[in-house]
């Protein structure tokens, strides 16, 4: 669901096509609506997940063209689905997932780029141009995984936290809700993720002394924006941590600066994520927590 809602952004802007998100355990319940021309995605890691698997049969029952972005070759949902792009991570171990969340993303990317180039939104050159940037991702996610010991040693300055919020804006929305959920399963710290924008409508009543509210702040169009949002949340005492690739910017506004490299903003998810992954990681390890493992959780293709 967050490698969709970041392929929304992507898509939209991009190809400017409308692009719909659904939850797909809920999706089969709604009776969705489902228009002439609709092209349906699921997005699965194992291919085997039924509640995904019944979302693309009801989409494919209504007239849809399904497409299933997948990683484990021959599973349901290729088999069934009218097209597939196999993501080829290779095997994902934990049961919480990184990597293959990282390949869903470039797919969706892959896949803007190229449905923007079908219909004539981007010219050759900006094609190519995309696929060259994305094609250097890997490099910078090396230099990002450089920084583990810097995050190991946050972890265990946050290890007795009781929660921790999150806040992103724009494309880095979907990875504030990726970073909670993988730190809320992995650790089993409650945590919480919102819009930048949102928090003045309810969140900021959580916000007390000492409590850690992770921002994402890559320098984009929302840069600015997403200051205020800081120096709400300082104002009220909390610990910002901001994941970010211009620290030193940002090095007298909040309390802890994760710096990641500098990308194009529709790709700064595939950095700004990685931090989260490895918070998320320490803290579990430093709390003894199963993180391959975590308690009440487990998937089809981990045995």
């Amino acid at each position: 669901y967050h490698a969709a809602l970041v392929g929304k952004y992507v898509i939209e802007n991009l190809v400017r096509i409308k692009v719909d998100v659904d939850i797909a355990s809920e999706y089969r319940y709604k009776d969705p609506i489902v228009e002439k021309g609709t092209l349906f995605v699921s997005i699965t890691q194992s291919g085997e997940t039924i509640d995904t698997i019944e979302a693309q049969r009801e989409a494919k029952r209504k007239g849809a063209r399904t497409l299933t972005i997948c990683n484990v070759l021959g599973s349901t949902s290729p088999r069934e689905a009218d097209s597939v792009l196999y993501t080829r991570a290779g095997p994902e171990i934990g049961v919480a997932a990184t990597k293959s969340f990282s390949v869903q993303m470039a797919t969706l990317f892959l896949l803007a780029v190229a449905l923007g180039s079908k219909r004539g939104r981007l010219s050759h050159g900006e094609g190519e141009t995309f696929k060259n940037i994305i094609s250097k991702i890997p490099v910078l996610m090396e230099r990002a995984l450089n920084k583990d010991s810097e995050i190991k040693e946050l972890a265990g300055n946050l290890m007795d936290a009781n929660g921790v919020l999150f806040l992103g804006r724009g494309i880095n929305y979907p990875i504030a809700r990726e970073g909670a959920l993988k730190l809320k399963e992995i650790s089993y710290i409650n945590t919480a993720a919102y819009h930048g924008g949102e928090i003045k409508h309810g969140p900021i009543a959580l916000v007390e002394n000492g409590l850690p509210v992770v921002v994402l702040v890559p320098v984009d169009d929302l840069y600015d924006i997403t200051l205020s949002n800081i120096e709400e949340v300082k104002s009220r005492g909390g610990r910002v941590i901001a994941i970010t690739d211009d620290g030193s910017s940002l090095a007298d506004k909040v309390d802890d600066v994760i710096e990641v490299p500098s990308t194009h903003p529709s790709l700064s998810p595939f950095l700004t994520v990685i931090p989260l992954q490895l918070l998320a990681y320490h803290l579990g390890v430093l709390r003894r927590c199963n993180v391959d493992r975590p308690r009440s959780r487990a998937k089809n293709v981990t045995v």
